[in-house]
């Protein structure tokens, strides 16, 4: 990240902390645990933060969580939902003083078309193993691939 975008995220950050407790007291995110063929995640880097994330975002006034997802998926990486994605859990987020609850979708290989993309806010993208996940993947991320891919129950923070 640049210098000028740490030392205006660094000014951004205490206003929009508060906007959140005032304005959004309550707020609502996917993200796509998204799968191909050979058992790879697909993670993301954004233009704006560290680390690799699943992709996905806020849902917006008017969407459901799955249209959301799709939306989310499509502008983010080029991924058509064709199929069905399968609700793997709800998970409460309470960093940076919000209340986010952020639901999680599994993608399968089978459910989805691939026309990569890249949005303006996604420094970089692609398919990784579970078990050899890029530097820089946030612990949360790590998690919740873990989760899936072993079985294990789902922890009920982000």
């Amino acid at each position: 990240m640049s210098r000028a975008r740490v030392f205006i995220w660094n000014i951004a950050r205490p206003a929009m902390r508060l906007y959140w407790r005032l304005a959004r007291p309550l707020t609502a995110g996917v993200r796509g645990l998204v799968f191909d063929a050979e058992g790879r995640v697909l993670l993301v880097r954004h233009t704006y933060i560290r680390g690799w994330y699943l992709p996905g975002g806020g849902v917006e006034r008017g969407e459901t969580m799955l249209s959301s997802l799709r939306r989310e998926l499509r502008e983010e990486v080029g991924v058509h939902l064709t199929g069905e994605a399968r609700l793997i859990g709800l998970y409460a987020n309470f960093r940076e003083f919000k209340s986010d609850h952020v639901a999680l979708f599994a993608v399968p290989h089978h459910a989805y078309a691939h026309e990569p993309c890249r949005s303006p806010e996604i420094a970089e993208s692609g398919f990784f193993p579970p078990d050899a996940l890029p530097e820089g993947v946030t612990r949360s991320t790590a998690r919740r691939i873990e989760e899936a891919v072993q079985g294990l129950p789902p922890d009920e923070l982000w």
